[in-house]
């Protein structure tokens, strides 16, 4: 008997879900938003990134900033005393902050493990950086900003890659909205 008395239920509520108007509600909450597509990749031309054409404002303001820093050499420390003029060489989370700070994502440098509280937890849409208490570095629109596994390993600083690292030990954090 119990199985008679489900189906009809079941019937009912599929009915009123397909019948539902565009945009409405049917658990009372807010209505479902499906979730945007996701973003174009940037590109490397002769080592600098380049934005796709949808990104956002902020997007492009920290590839610029990153671009900016390529070709300086790895520095331990570097990046860390300001951000009023360009340093002579950047370290890991150095070459993160000055990109960050280029979109005002961030007030003042900040080390690896201040980028594992830094933002909101997980990886973001367009921008996620990684950190754990030895290393930082950022993926944004698809690219990776490292000073490590470099694809040209005759270099040494912050570099753009196209190729992802293994980010398990890592802790994923992001800014709201990107």
């Amino acid at each position: 008997m119990r199985k008679f008395l489900t189906l009809p239920l079941l019937v009912c509520v599929l009915a009123a879900l397909l019948t539902a108007p565009a945009g409405a509600s049917t658990t009372g909450g807010a209505s479902f938003q499906p979730p945007p597509p996701p973003p174009k990749k940037a590109k490397i031309v002769r080592g600098k990134a380049i934005a796709p054409r949808n990104a956002p404002k902020r997007v492009r303001q920290i590839i610029r900033a990153g671009n900016r820093i390529i070709g300086k050499p790895y520095q331990w420390g570097g990046g860390h005393a300001s951000f009023a003029r360009l340093d002579s060489g950047y370290d890991c989370s150095g070459s993160v902050s000055y990109a960050l700070r280029g979109a005002r994502l961030i007030k003042s440098p900040l080390a690896s493990s201040g980028f594992m509280r830094w933002g909101r937890r997980g990886p973001g849409r367009w921008l996620t950086v990684y950190a754990h208490g030895g290393h930082a570095y950022m993926v944004v629109a698809g690219l990776r900003l490292d000073t490590s596994m470099r694809d040209n390993p005759s270099r040494t600083g912050p570099q753009w890659s196209k190729r992802l690292r293994r980010s398990a030990s890592f802790r994923a954090r992001h800014p709201r909205g990107l």
